[in-house]
């Protein structure tokens, strides 16, 4: 079965970075999209980057320039480096996989982010 391994997440001032990393283990199909969410309580997650199978990456424009996602070699890890973060980045982010035939989505267990202004 699919498990995905989040770390580190963490407290930080504002205008500092942090790396997310993803580890999933269990994938047995070839293509899928590996994502970042993001959640604040009482409001709707929202996507916060994804990269696809093929290496395009997408960020939702209010993170683009100070985000980045990336792959491991091994295909199976995913990061997301933020930089220049912001209170409003403040949220439990959660590292997702989707398989891009069938479109069914593996979700970790989630990691907060904190962003004192």
């Amino acid at each position: 079965q699919v498990q995905l391994v989040e770390s580190g997440g963490g407290s930080v001032q504002a205008g500092e970075s942090l790396t997310l990393s993803c580890a999933a283990s269990g994938l047995t199909f070839d293509a899928y999209t590996m994502a970042w969410f993001r959640q604040v309580p009482g409001k709707e997650r929202e996507s916060v980057a994804d990269i696809i199978s093929g290496g395009v990456e997408h960020y939702r424009p209010s993170v683009e320039g100070r985000f980045t996602i990336s792959r491991g070699a091994d295909k199976s890890t995913v990061y997301l480096r933020m930089n220049s973060l912001k209170p409003e980045d403040t949220a439990i982010y959660y590292c997702v996989v989707a398989r891009e035939d069938t479109a069914q989505e593996f979700w970790g267990q989630g990691t907060q982010v904190t962003v004192s202004s």
